[in-house]
C-alpha cells in the first residue's frame, strides 16, 4: 500500500432503506452486518454491495481515493468529473496524518460528510501508528510489535491501544452522528511485513482485529460501520480473516498493469470467505514510481475475464489514479461501472 514518505447533477429518487436493499438483492431480506445492532442505512447499504455481482445487468462500485494528510483533498475525485463528467460512487480518506503524525480526523470528515450529502459512499481508512512507540505518532514501520500485549486489560500497552482508538472513535462518531455509513477498513495488507500490524501470527492478528471490533462497536456504540477485511494480494491472504461475526466486506490490494491470476495471487482465496468482494487498492504499474500512462480501459475487461466476483474497485491516489493516466472517461462511463450519479439516495 503505497503512503508518502513520513517526511516530506439530479439526484436519483429516493428509495426506503428496504426498497433499496430488496431492489439489490431480488427475493433476499436486508444484509446482516456484523454487528448486530448496525443502523438501517448501514444495513441496507451492505445489502446493495451484496447484490450487486448477482444483478442480472451486473455493475462495479467506482471508487477514488483522495490522498493523505496533510494533502488531503478533493481534487482527483473533481479532476474524474472534468474529464469524464461522472463522479465515483466512493471515496477514501485517511485519519492519518503524516504531516503531524497524529490522527486527525477534521479535513477527511468534512470530505467525507461532503461527499455523502452529495449522494456517494465513503471510506475510511487509517494508518494506525505503534501505541508502543515512545515517540508519539510513529512507528507505522516498526517491528518486532507483539500484538497481544495491547490486549492484556490493565497494562499500560492496553491503555496506550485504548487511547489510539478512543482518537479514531472520535471521528467516526462524528459521521455516525451526521447520518454517514462508513466503509471501514482498518490493518489492510496485514499478511506483508511492512506495517507493524502485519506479519504476525494469525491468531495473534484476528485477536486484535476482534478487540478492536468490540472496543469500536460495543464500547463506543458504533453502528454505522460495515468492516473491510483487505490482505494484499499473493502470500496467504485468507488466513488472517477474523471470523465472518468481525467483518462485512472482503478485498485485496494490488498493484500491477496485469491484472490476471499470474500477477494477482489470492482472489479465489478471498472470493470463496462469502463476503462481497473487490479490490480493496487498485494502482497501476507497482508499489512505487507509477509512471502515469496505464490505459484505464484495461480495467473492466480484466475484472471480468478472471475475477467475476468482484463489486467494488477503489483507485488510489496521485500518479495511479484514472484522471492521471489514460482513458478516464472510457472507465467511467462503461456501462458495468457504477457512479455517484447511479446510486440509491440514503440520505
Amino acid at each position: 500500500m503505497p503512503i508518502p514518505h513520513p517526511f516530506r447533477g439530479a439526484r436519483p429518487v429516493a428509495f426506503s432503506l428496504l426498497a433499496v436493499a430488496l431492489a439489490a438483492r431480488p427475493g433476499a431480506s436486508l444484509a446482516s452486518p456484523a454487528n448486530p445492532h448496525a443502523t438501517p442505512k448501514t444495513s441496507a447499504v451492505l445489502a446493495y454491495i451484496e447484490g450487486l455481482h448477482q444483478r442480472t445487468d451486473r455493475k462495479i462500485l467506482s471508487g477514488e481515493f483522495v490522498g493523505f494528510l496533510p494533502e488531503t483533498s478533493m481534487d482527483l475525485p473533481e479532476a474524474t468529473f472534468r474529464q469524464t463528467g461522472r463522479w465515483p460512487a466512493y471515496i477514501g480518506v485517511d485519519y492519518m496524518n503524516f504531516g503531524g503524525h497524529l490522527i486527525d480526523t477534521a479535513i477527511p470528515n468534512r470530505i467525507a460528510l461532503e461527499y455523502w450529502k452529495a449522494g456517494g459512499l465513503v471510506e475510511v481508512n487509517v494508518h494506525l501508528y505503534n501505541p508502543l512507540n515512545p515517540d508519539p505518532g510513529t512507528g507505522l514501520r516498526d517491528h518486532g510489535v507483539k500484538l497481544t500485549d495491547l490486549l492484556v486489560p490493565g497494562s499500560a500497552a492496553n491503555a496506550a491501544w485504548n487511547r489510539e482508538l478512543d482518537s479514531v472513535a472520535a471521528g467516526l462518531q462524528q459521521l455516525q452522528d451526521a447520518g454517514a455509513v462508513v466503509l471501514w477498513r482498518p490493518f489492510h495488507e496485514m499478511n506483508g511485513g511492512w506495517f507493524w500490524w502485519g506479519g504476525k501470527p494469525p491468531g495473534d492478528f484476528k485477536a486484535l482485529w476482534r478487540y478492536t471490533f468490540h472496543y469500536l462497536t460495543d464500547t463506543k456504540g458504533l453502528n454505522n460501520l460495515l468492516w473491510i477485511y483487505s490482505p494484499n494480494m499473493g502470500f496467504s491472504p485468507a488466513a488472517f480473516y477474523p471470523g465472518d461475526d468481525y467483518a462485512d466486506i472482503v478485498g485485496l490490494d494490488a498493484y500491477t498493469d496485469s491484472l490476471d491470476p499470474f500477477h494477482v495471487g489470492g482472489y479465489h482465496a478471498v472470493a470463496n470467505l462469502g463476503k462481497p468482494f473487490g479490490f480493496a487498492e487498485y494502482g497501476p504499474h507497482g508499489p512505487s514510481d507509477p509512471p502515469g500512462d496505464f490505459d484505464y480501459r484495461r480495467l473492466v475487461p480484466s475484472i471480468e475475464s478472471h475475477f467475476p466476483l468482484t463489486s467494488f474497485f477503489m483507485a488510489w491516489s496521485d500518479k495511479w489514479s484514472p484522471p492521471n493516466n489514460l482513458h478516464a472517461r472510457e472507465l467511467f462511463n462503461d456501462p458495468l461501472i457504477i457512479t455517484r450519479e447511479d446510486l440509491p439516495d440514503w440520505r
